[in-house]
């Protein structure tokens, strides 16, 4: 029934987009302000209705509802045409959220166990991230697409993202020497998302400033060299420092919160929603300042304050924000992608899209895992398993959205993330319980 649903959902959005653009025209024609309140209004009214309908409609089947929010929103591409060309409204809104997004990922991971898992963690967040980069490189140069779109597609899809991986982990109850899989692919997704942030922006920044990345030969003289390895060396540093910050801030007014939650009501929790969604957006804020990564910097104040662990005070705003972020944020940065990628777009890289998902999916993903956790001590079912769990979701996006702007000229970055996104959200959640009996982890 609810299969019934997504087609009718489709079908919707279709005849929508269809008489948008007269109706966006008679918005355009009001007085004044009046046009770009009613423009913004009604892109948000699509983002809000859509992505609930998505989620709603993709309860009890094999789509992920982020799969759909993507797809309608690819499907609303003239309905959202407000968007595009206010370039800087999508990059902030997206950074904003994934800013959020991330400071959260930090809080999901248990600092304890995070220590327990560092090493194995750094060797695939980080070794494993670089590997997937040039691997992949030169594979999407075979395919046929040109230095500058091979190499942001490489760095951007090397982020990986729990989105549906974490819903999906949680139905899955590993055996007791496996359990600490599911804190590794969690965490993973973190760390990497701030490796592949800083990555990317350092290859928009090479290809910006004119250096020639056609080639892997000269790809890699550009990455490493020493201008560009101090920049990467900064940004690691500075946002760590800014993350630091970021969780001193957070770690007095818990203190302050734990002592006076006795003494105070529901008003005070409302206001401590508003300082847990601040933190990450300051501390952004203060590491680009610094030059530092913001991303880096959200994800290591939440990790280290690690709210959803340590303080009894704050479960409620934190189950509260994560519904919010769940149903407000994630729909809007994969709906965001409709405004640059028509189904035309989509249409015509489809056969593309599928090759390079294959390659990152069956080959770059299981190469990574093998050769980054041969030091480590996991075991080969746990290479196995981290070798299927490969999400590509909500960072990915995120980086696609800031370098397109940059970059306008790269017309197929953005469908070919989208469909790297969309591959790998549907196929990987769905095979993950059967790989997982498969390797005999689970109970």
């Amino acid at each position: 029934m609810n299969y019934a649903k997504i087609v009718g959902l489709f079908v919707g959005a279709y005849l929508l987009n269809m008489v948008a653009p007269q109706l966006l025209e008679h918005l355009a024609h009001l007085p004044g302000v009046e046009a770009a309140i009613a423009q913004t209004l009604w892109c948000l009214g699509l983002f809000l209705v859509f992505g609930w309908a998505c989620s709603k409609f993709a309860e009890g089947t094999v789509f992920p509802n982020f799969t759909l929010q993507l797809l309608v929103g690819i499907i609303l591409h003239d309905a959202l045409a407000p968007i595009a060309p206010q370039v800087m409204i999508p990059v902030v809104v997206c950074t904003a959220l994934a800013a959020i997004i991330l400071k959260g990922g930090g809080d999901e991971v248990e600092r304890q166990d995070f220590m327990k898992i560092a090493f194995p963690l750094i060797m695939l967040a980080v070794i494993g991230y670089l590997i997937t980069f040039f691997i992949m490189f030169p594979l999407l140069l075979l395919l046929g697409l040109d230095g500058q779109t091979a190499a942001l597609l490489a760095a951007i899809i090397g982020s990986t993202d729990p989105a549906a991986l974490i819903p999906t982990l949680k139905k899955v109850v590993f055996k007791d020497q496996y359990k600490r899989l599911a804190g590794l692919s969690i965490a993973e997704s973190a760390v990497n998302d701030a490796v592949g942030a800083i990555f990317v922006g350092a290859l928009a920044a090479m290809i910006l400033a004119g250096t020639s990345v056609e080639t892997t030969a000269a790809l890699t003289s550009g990455l490493f060299s020493a201008d560009n390895m101090l920049s990467l060396g900064r940004q690691f540093l500075f946002g760590t420092i800014a993350g630091f910050i970021g969780w001193a801030f957070m770690y007095s007014y818990e203190k302050y919160r734990s002592t006076h939650h006795d003494k105070t009501g529901e008003e005070e929790t409302a206001y401590d929603f508003a300082i847990v969604l601040a933190v990450p957006l300051v501390t952004f804020v203060l590491a680009q300042a610094i030059h530092g990564n913001g991303f880096l910097a959200a994800f290591i104040a939440g990790l280290l304050a690690n709210y959803n662990h340590n303080n009894h005070a704050f479960q409620k705003t934190l189950h509260t924000m994560e519904i919010k972020i769940e149903s407000l944020s994630k729909p809007i940065i994969f709906m965001m992608v409709g405004p640059f990628v028509s189904l035309g777009d989509l249409a015509d890289t489809a056969v593309m899209g599928f090759l390079v998902s294959v390659l990152f999916m069956l080959v770059a993903r299981p190469l990574a895992v093998m050769v980054s956790m041969a030091p480590t001590n996991l075991n080969m079912k746990d290479k196995l398993f981290m070798s299927v769990i490969r999400e590509t979701g909500v960072i990915p996006v995120v980086l696609a959205v800031v370098t397109v702007a940059q970059l306008p000229q790269l017309t197929m970055l953005m469908p070919l993330t989208a469909w790297v996104v969309i591959w790998t959200l549907t196929v990987l959640p769905a095979i993950t319980p059967w790989w997982s009996r498969k390797l005999q982890i689970v109970e």
